[in-house]
């Protein structure tokens, strides 16, 4: 070690013992010190992005710096880089991510679940809390999060690091936090779109109707639809059959849990289909359907899929798909459905979310095997087209 080396290591501690916050956050970081800026992939215009230099700010005594590990691109973030529907152009997307905490303030002891918080932890955010009473720790099965704040979301202020596409991310104080460095970092990645999953399948149980013999239909096989396998999977139901027009992602859906599949075109006509659905249920219609898409096409069909007193729970449409046509006669009414709606999800599912993916991996799901491709940070565009082209089924940042 040369004299050089040991000036700066000196120079560490003696800033450490001023301000002891900064020497824990720079030791976490293998290698050296916190770099004083951070790349963030901003979206400033319709389907481009620039990676831009921000600098690192201070953290305050109730705040958590995290290094970035990685993050999954969201139906959300394709809705945002195609058409800016919330009007947030420039924003610093990305709520799919997951990271090490790197360094926090001194008031940061636990995470939002109670478990204890530490420099080198393993972390995901869920929601930051406004000024609304509904909305607390105390009761988290009473509103989901569209009612809050989401990292990915936040228009754009003076921190920018407001989004896990990016090198680090600045969790501010009266956010949720989780420590969940007992799950692999593809699990981490994939904890938020579960959580959407959980909260729906929660939403099914209330109706009475969804039980461990029913025969189940899944409408669309995306990456939402395909976990909704995977949960009424661990949950020992056997008898869902996946519906898509992608045989790659049926084949996939068989994977995970699905006991049969239907290719709708191979199919002419909804009777036809319909019949298709019924035989692959051993000649039943369906006691309960998910609807994972958003095509008003789909949901107007799927009512033909589920039998008299069945169940429908509608989860495809998390922004204005459009209209959809049904005959409230004969789709509801005359057959009694029990229909749920499901949106997001409530800090209590991502608890739930946990231990699903323990869950899942403990009997073999291959989930990971949902991240079909990942890109570096500085490829962000390219990663977004090829998430709109439906290359692949989940898409993600990685950083190295």
């Amino acid at each position: 070690m040369n004299e050089r080396e040991i000036e700066a290591i000196v120079k560490q501690v003696l800033d450490g013992m001023r301000d002891p916050s900064a020497l824990s956050g720079s030791t976490a970081k293998a290698g050296g010190a916190i770099p004083k800026t951070s790349r963030a992939a901003m979206l400033t215009a319709l389907e481009h992005y620039d990676i831009k230099e921000f600098p690192i700010p201070e953290i305050g005594d109730d705040d958590i710096l995290v290094k970035v590990e990685g993050c999954g691109i969201c139906g959300t973030d394709a809705h945002e880089f195609k058409r800016d529907p919330f009007g947030l152009i420039p924003v610093v997307l990305g709520h799919e991510g997951t990271g090490e905490i790197v360094k926090m303030g001194k008031n940061v002891k636990k995470d939002s679940a109670g478990k204890p918080l530490k420099l080198g932890d393993k972390v995901v955010t869920c929601m930051i809390f406004k000024d609304d009473p509904d909305i607390t720790m105390f009761d988290l099965n009473k509103q989901n999060v569209g009612g809050a704040d989401v990292y990915g979301l936040l228009p754009d202020d003076d921190v920018h690091l407001n989004g896990w596409f990016a090198d680090y991310l600045v969790i501010r104080g009266g956010s949720t936090v989780f420590n969940v460095s007992d799950l692999d970092l593809k699990s981490r990645i994939l904890i938020e779109p579960c959580a959407v999953l959980i909260h729906a399948v929660e939403r099914a149980k209330s109706t009475g109707i969804l039980r461990f013999n029913s025969r189940v239909v899944v409408q669309g096989c995306g990456p939402i639809g395909l976990i909704c396998i995977a949960i009424l999977k661990t949950m020992g139901i056997m008898n869902i059959v996946a519906v898509d027009g992608e045989q790659k992602r049926l084949d996939f859906a068989k994977e995970l849990g699905a006991a049969a599949s239907v290719n709708f075109k191979e199919y002419k006509g909804i009777e036809a289909l319909t019949e298709a659905v019924k035989t692959a249920l051993g000649g039943h219609l369906a006691d309960f359907a998910f609807q994972c898409t958003g095509s008003p096409v789909a949901h107007s069909n799927i009512y033909k899929f589920i039998r008299n007193g069945g169940g429908l729970c509608e989860l495809g449409f998390f922004i204005n798909g459009g209209d959809a046509t049904i005959n409230p006669h004969f789709d509801i009414c005359s057959k009694e459905i029990t229909t749920v709606g499901s949106w997001v999800y409530t800090l209590r599912d991502y608890a739930t979310t946990f231990e699903f993916l323990k869950s899942a991996k403990a009997i073999g799901l291959p989930l990971d095997k949902l991240i079909t491709h990942t890109f570096p940070l500085e490829k962000i565009n390219e990663a977004h087209r090829t998430n709109l082209a439906m290359e692949g089924l989940k898409i993600a940042i990685i950083n190295e």
